[in-house]
């Protein structure tokens, strides 16, 4: 399976000054299988460590964090000989062991020629939770979900993602269905390696379907197993309440959903556990696009979506006839299902940062602005081939942005200073 993942991971190798690596990710995004295929691939060997229930690395970490000592329980345990620069050490679940996130300190400050990966589900809780970590000791690679592109290569597609890679929308309008029909599986596979590989093996939606259900059950004993107890009941009613946010005209959250009279208070660390765990993203208002964009951000409005357009559409048991109901698909949920999509590619690519505006009075929204670091682009969603966009045309007044974007069902289309992306090229808002 194709990872965009695994060339950042060949970068930090050649790195000069490389320190150990930490992949953050939520549970089941394929932390451990990137981790693995990497060390089988760029290395003469690997050492791999699940620190999950694993007393001999407590009882190694616990004592003291010399590395000469670690090094040698660890070709202990391993049976191998830890070469510098030729063996890989992976260390899985490290949140397990406070004091293995803590010896990274070490290795980079006194051994940096061991290169070592570490991925741990749960890793932003832990750090909540007093751990004593290695701030600046570290790099960081954030993984998720499957994006279309990586999705469309799961299904030996390459040759459709390098057309659009390209900028060859011409061809690729003339490729249009199977573009719109790539879409709608991920739309119900999503980008979960796991149910991802299922169909791409067997093309079983109902397979697809039990995976789903299953991630999401791992999901809810996760609150139960690692969540505070009284924050427990919170946490699983804020989480159940997504998918009824999103199917509002107004995606902006409202805390009265989860429950009468819910108080943002009430709900802050469960929010903060849900983000932290990387289920869900916060995208706050801004009140003006302007950069720096954080200096004009409204702390207490925002949306919240999940980490993956198919685990949302396991959530609102969506039904698979409707991939058969033309590009009702793209509408269904009130559109809410195709405002996540896109949330989802936009999260995936590297250097973009994201933000929604909406006026003051509500009469008008862009569903997202993208920070590249130079400009502020409003990207305007439409499930359909409607591509009346008043919100737009407001905005585009009022602040007269250099470059505009709606994505839709209708094929490209360059305006100038305003681009219609197809839904299926959104990935593209990078190369603008």
């Amino acid at each position: 399976m194709y990872r965009e993942a695994m060339n950042e991971l060949y970068k930090w190798k050649e790195k000069q000054r490389r320190k150990p690596l930490i992949i953050r990710g939520a549970r089941q995004v394929g932390k451990t299988w990137l981790m693995k295929e990497f060390g089988a691939h760029a290395y003469k060997d690997t050492v791999y460590v699940s620190f999950d229930s694993n007393r001999r690395m407590q009882e190694l970490f616990s004592s003291d964090l010399d590395i000469e000592r670690l090094i040698t329980g660890l070709e202990l345990y391993s049976g191998k000989k830890i070469v510098p620069k030729e063996t890989l050490l992976i260390f899985d679940e490290v949140q397990e062991v406070p004091q293995a996130l803590t010896s990274l300190k070490y290795f980079n400050e006194n051994a940096p020629e061991y290169q070592i990966i570490c991925a741990g589900s749960l890793l932003g809780v832990a750090l909540h939770q007093g751990t004593s970590f290695p701030v600046g000791k570290t790099e960081f690679l954030d993984l998720y979900p499957l994006s279309f592109s990586e999705f469309m290569r799961a299904m030996g597609k390459e040759r459709f993602v390098e057309l659009i890679r390209q900028g060859d929308f011409s061809m690729a309008a003339d490729f249009r269905q199977t573009y719109i029909d790539l879409l709608k599986y991920y739309y119900f596979t999503g980008g979960m390696p796991e149910a991802v590989l299922a169909f791409s093996e067997n093309r079983d939606f109902n397979e697809v379907r039990e995976i789903q259900r299953r991630i999401l059950e791992s999901y809810e004993q996760d609150f139960s197993k690692h969540a505070p107890h009284e924050l427990v009941p919170r946490i699983r009613m804020l989480w159940n309440s997504i998918p009824g946010q999103l199917a509002r005209e107004n995606k902006k959250f409202m805390y009265g959903l989860i429950k009468e009279g819910a108080r943002a208070k009430e709900y802050e660390l469960a929010m903060l556990w849900l983000t932290d765990c990387g289920l869900v993203y916060k995208v706050h208002r801004v009140t003006s696009p302007h950069l720096p964009l954080e200096a004009y951000e409204d702390l207490k409005a925002f949306k919240l979506f999940v980490l993956d357009v198919g685990l949302l559409s396991c959530m609102v048991r969506l039904r698979q006839e409707t991939l058969l109901d033309g590009n009702e698909l793209f509408i269904e949920f009130k559109g809410a299902l195709t405002e996540q999509y896109v949330f989802q590619q936009l999260k995936t690519l590297k250097g973009l940062a994201v933000w929604y505006w909406s006026s003051e009075r509500g009469s008008a929204e862009i569903d997202f602005l993208v920070d590249n670091g130079r400009d502020v682009i409003p990207v305007e969603v439409k499930a359909e081939l409607n591509l009346q966009a008043k919100s737009l045309k407001v905005y585009r007044e009022k602040f007269h942005p250099k470059m505009s974007v709606r994505t839709s069902m209708s094929d490209y289309k360059n305006e100038d200073v305003l681009i219609n992306l197809p839904l299926y090229t959104v990935e593209q808002i990078a190369a603008l």
